[in-house]
């Protein structure tokens, strides 16, 4: 269809389709092989990363994963010619290629998405394009109820990262003082994820109320610091606590996923005693994150899925929201 300058043709092949080699353990005792078409693709050309490598990256991270995608639906971020070419969101089931991603129907969630509750699942995402995976804060065993509310520590791109620490440890002495425990992620891109578990009993809009009445509480205190409104005028000099991401349907950055930034880094749980050393919200990437893994000790987000809060009268009290 054309001839290219670029290469001699000697060294044109053609893309063939290889097989992902199939992951080891419990959660994936009968895997089916899935396809991973043009593996040489790269999709980051800063760093030579490959469709094959984002494969790979997946399905050795699957065990890590897959928990957090675990009945929570899902929005794919999908980069089909790489982190420099178009990127847009699924969240509609669209034309997917694959069986293995679930469909959750419109009717019953109020909008439409997806589901990736398995290996075969993870990898037929990453066939499709997929970089990015984002979750909703509830999952499918009750989608009118969150089981979380996300805090992302959004900045001013201009600030220090030692400013980014501090925000984020003034942040969590104000949920202490709530009574409410927090888990930490970076974000792979700029800032920091504050996760809060919950008992799935409040509805959506006291959710979303109750997390913007963090934020605002923290501007109204600190307005040096912490800004009440999104968009970049509004937080110069400043850090947005961005509580948007608590609406139903609205998603964020799942744990373990990869980001559409130059190295493809990763967002990656960490504990309280970890985020002093904490050099950036970029400090594992698809090519380091498996030695964190394998040095660590135990899982930073080990007692996440046994936590669950409520919101009370007295929190919201103490908020200036009762």
């Amino acid at each position: 269809k054309g001839l290219r300058e670029d290469k001699p043709a000697r060294a044109i092949t053609r893309d063939e389709p290889v097989a992902a080699q199939r992951l080891q353990g419990e959660e994936t005792a009968n895997p089916a092989a899935v396809r991973i078409t043009h593996p040489q693709r790269v999709i980051d050309p800063a760093s030579g990363l490959t469709k094959g490598d984002v494969a790979r990256y997946y399905e050795t991270i699957a065990p890590w994963l897959l928990p957090h995608l675990a009945q929570r639906p899902v929005a794919l971020l999908r980069v089909p010619e790489g982190i420099e070419g178009e990127q847009f969101f699924q969240k509609n089931p669209g034309s997917l290629g694959t069986q293995a991603i679930g469909v959750l129907d419109k009717a019953r969630a109020g909008q439409p998405g997806l589901l990736l509750d398995s290996p075969e699942a993870l990898l037929g995402a990453v066939q499709m394009g997929t970089l990015e995976l984002h979750t909703w804060n509830a999952t499918t065993a009750d989608l009118a109820h969150p089981d979380r509310f996300v805090l992302d520590l959004d900045p001013d791109p201009a600030l220090p990262w030692k400013t980014m620490l501090e925000a984020t440890e003034l942040t969590l002495a104000v949920l202490d003082e709530l009574g409410l425990r927090a888990f930490l992620k970076t974000s792979g891109g700029k800032g920091v994820h504050l996760i809060v578990p919950l008992a799935p009993k409040h509805d959506w809009d006291t959710v979303k109320a109750f997390s913007q009445g963090i934020t605002q509480h923290m501007a109204r205190n600190l307005p040096q610091r912490f800004a009440a409104k999104s968009g970049p005028r509004n937080r110069v000099g400043r850090i947005f606590i961005d509580y948007l991401r608590n609406g139903a349907g609205a998603t964020t950055v799942c744990a373990y996923s990869l980001r559409a930034r130059e190295g493809l880094p990763v967002s990656v749980p960490v504990s309280f005693e970890e985020l002093a050393t904490l050099r950036n919200a970029q400090a594992w990437s698809l090519r380091t994150l498996h030695k964190r893994l394998d040095d660590l000790g135990e899982d930073p987000w080990r007692d996440l899925p046994g936590t669950r809060q409520r919101l009370t009268v007295a929190m919201r009290r103490k908020l200036g929201l009762a």
